[in-house]
């Protein structure tokens, strides 16, 4: 089992603290974590940072440690921007950066985006990932699509790792599930699914491989798990449904099942059943005082899930 590490992205104004970033990742790095992972949140009340900006302040403050963003709601992205911000990040990072890319859903405000909400989303992202994928990958790119056209064009640098970085898809549906197939690298179940759901989309996933002949090994599964530890249930439960409205506003008031907490041996039981269900990697993410909460799970929770 591998196990990664949110990056604290809830910052309120003016309340960024450097030097608390780099002592978090260097224990991150001490206690075993392989990589640590932001999510994207363009509009909403919660102060989260943005993931680019942040992850790379983040990687100049660590030199070991793999980053990510689960993910990407792409559609919302000009394709040719997010593929230069990415190949720029990967080069400073000396080719440890992951990427999350995902379809989002359609309770957006696409006007904000200049996306019309009328568009077929998934060609949309479909074709935003042929445009990125293209300039990652080709000295000279010609794409006439329904949404972008690019003649003769190029980009340089071209990611560190080649071709590209990993991609990992999100996503629910069987219809993603089979995008993720098709033209990622791995799987990453969402923080608000349920174990339940998680396991189910595991299976599909698994026979949507074994139908293409692909390699189980070249292809990753991974879980972010909202988690909270505290010897006294009660309040690691008020606490974490707090955290979650305060997160995901009304939509979080319904996700306390998808969360684990409650005292080590509970958490314990909780990462076994994500394990179980078929997490390769289990994204750790506290939502409330970070440092303090990854280290008793490093020492009380991660040791006895295996």
């Amino acid at each position: 089992m591998r196990y990664a590490i949110s990056v604290p992205q809830l910052i309120p104004d003016g309340s960024f603290q450097p030097e608390n970033l780099r002592a978090y990742l260097d224990r991150a790095e001490a206690l075993g974590f392989e990589s640590a992972w932001t999510t994207e949140q363009l509009l909403g009340s919660a102060p989260n940072l943005s993931p680019i900006e942040l992850l790379t302040f983040a990687a100049a403050c660590n030199e070991r440690l793999r980053f990510g963003c689960a993910v990407f709601v792409t559609p919302l992205h000009n394709p040719v921007h997010l593929a230069k911000r990415i190949s720029t990040l990967d080069q400073l990072t000396r080719g440890r950066l992951e990427i999350g890319v995902g379809i989002g859903g359609r309770n957006r405000m696409f006007s904000a985006f200049d996306v019309d909400p009328a568009d077929n989303l998934v060609t949309r992202f479909n074709e935003g990932l042929r445009v990125m994928k293209a300039l990652w990958t080709q000295p000279r790119i010609d794409i006439d699509g329904e949404f972008w056209q690019l003649t003769d064009a190029t980009m340089e640098p071209k990611p560190f790792q080649k071709p590209y970085p990993p991609l990992w898809f999100g996503g629910s549906t069987p219809a993603a599930l089979r995008r993720a197939v098709r033209h990622g690298n791995g799987f990453f179940g969402a923080g608000s699914s349920t174990t339940a759901k998680f396991a189910e989309q595991v299976r599909y996933v698994r026979e949507t491989l074994a139908e293409n002949s692909g390699d189980p090994s070249d292809f990753r599964i991974a879980k972010r798990v909202y988690i909270a530890v505290d010897d006294d249930p009660a309040r690691a439960e008020q606490r974490m449904a707090t955290a979650l409205s305060d997160f995901y506003g009304e939509f979080g008031k319904t996700l306390l099942p998808v969360a684990v907490h409650g005292t080590p041996e509970d958490c314990i039981q909780g990462l076994r059943e994500v394990a179980g269900a078929g997490a390769e990697m289990i994204l750790i993410n506290p939502l409330f005082d970070e440092a303090a909460q990854m280290e008793r799970i490093a020492a009380e929770v991660l040791p006895h899930v295996d």
